[in-house]
């Protein structure tokens, strides 16, 4: 089943694209604010890197979720989009000291943070502006997530987070500086995790941690689990939004939460990558030896992730209802791995016929380039186009 797409505005945009169905993204946003809701104690943010198309960060600010950054870019994007200063954490394990006076001058909520070296510089910097800084430690918990390796986050062999080991000995030092606040801990096991088996083994690593602390008589006001939720991206209309209650109810079964704590969460592709669509124009179907190619305008620089993960994208021919044959669809980037999609079978295609490659809001429009000096693709919302 192909998605429903406006197609006679599609015909009057200059191609590719961005399409946002905002009922699909207030579908997606009413189903996590109830089901959170069912937890007193439970916080959700949006990890504004999956997308931060400014149409997009208004309706989830509006929606009340706060807002995880992972840059200074990122902080000025959530302010202008009217996310409130106390509802935004910065982290990242690489952050410039602009970056940190940025999150200091706004006052927000928390810096979560990776290093004994990083925490010292955000005290100096604190310092220096007569403030304390909120600050949550990132452990890196050594659970694997059954994902691909490239967005695997929390083995001890990755970049982030501090070592279990480490804990107690920074700790001690942050709880001697003066322009420093440890209020939490920070966990993150990876992206596009399906399998509720991973949440619960980093809610079984948490409750270790949880009960060593107590043991020193450490009171942790809150936990933040990360996000890591994947879609499917197999069947973009037959489940257009993702299992939340099953994902909140995991760690209400699973983590020991004390009745001081606030969960928080920080959810990207879980909330806005069902509701885009990149759409571009087929330029040329060429005839191979072996196979044939629709050549389309989008590439590459338009949507990474088929070159970058080998991600999987349903791809569409939303112009067409001729006869299903199989193309590679591939772009026009002097790259060969600018190709979407290997063997898919599409409806006839011909010069100017429209393909959506779906489940495309997240790592999508974001992370888009100007290799070959090549405009941005816009974006469009749903709203916009009737």
């Amino acid at each position: 089943m192909k998605g429903t797409f406006p197609i006679d505005k599609f015909r009057e945009l200059r191609t590719p694209f961005y399409y946002y169905d905002t009922k699909v993204l207030r579908d997606t946003l009413s189903c996590i604010r109830t089901e959170a809701s069912r937890y007193d104690n439970y916080s959700v943010h949006y990890a504004v890197k999956a997308n931060a198309n400014p149409k997009v960060l208004t309706i989830i600010r509006e929606s009340g979720l706060g807002a995880d950054c992972v840059s200074g870019g990122e902080i000025r994007a959530a302010i202008k989009a009217g996310f409130p200063a106390d509802k935004i954490v910065f982290a990242g394990v690489g952050k410039a000291d602009w970056e940190i006076n940025l999150g200091l001058d706004y006052n927000i909520f928390c810096f979560n943070v990776e290093s004994i070296p990083e925490l010292e510089i955000i005290n100096e910097l604190a310092a220096a502006k007569g403030k304390v800084a909120n600050v949550a430690f990132r452990i890196n918990p050594n659970v694997g997530a059954h994902t691909h390796a490239n967005i695997t986050t929390g083995l001890a062999e990755n970049k982030f987070g501090i070592s279990m080991e480490d804990m107690d000995h920074v700790i001690d030092v942050a709880q001697e500086m003066g322009n420093i606040k440890f209020i939490g801990l920070h966990f993150h096991i990876g992206s596009q995790i399906l399998d509720m088996g991973d949440f619960v083994a980093l809610c079984n690593r948490v409750n270790e941690l949880q009960d060593k602390f107590e043991a020193r008589r450490i009171r942790i006001g809150h936990i933040n689990v990360g996000g890591g939720l994947g879609i499917d991206y197999a069947h973009p209309n037959r489940q257009p939004v993702p299992d939340f209650k099953k994902y909140f109810s995991t760690y209400a079964e699973h983590l020991r939460l004390r009745s001081y704590q606030t969960l928080h969460f920080e959810l990207g592709r879980a909330v806005v990558g069902q509701c885009g669509s990149l759409i571009s124009r087929v330029l040329y179907v060429k005839q191979g030896t072996n196979k044939q190619f629709a050549i389309l305008d989008a590439g590459m620089t338009d949507l990474i992730r088929p070159a970058l993960y080998q991600a999987f994208h349903k791809i569409e021919n939303i112009t067409s209802d001729a006869p299903v044959q199989t193309y590679d669809v591939v772009g026009p980037i002097c790259e060969s791995s600018d190709v979407f999609g290997k063997a898919v079978d599409l409806n006839a295609a011909q010069r100017g016929d429209l393909i959506a490659l779906r489940s495309a809001g997240a790592y999508g429009e974001i992370m888009a380039s100007g290799y070959n000096c090549r405009q941005l693709p816009q974006g469009y919302t749903s709203e916009e186009l009737v």
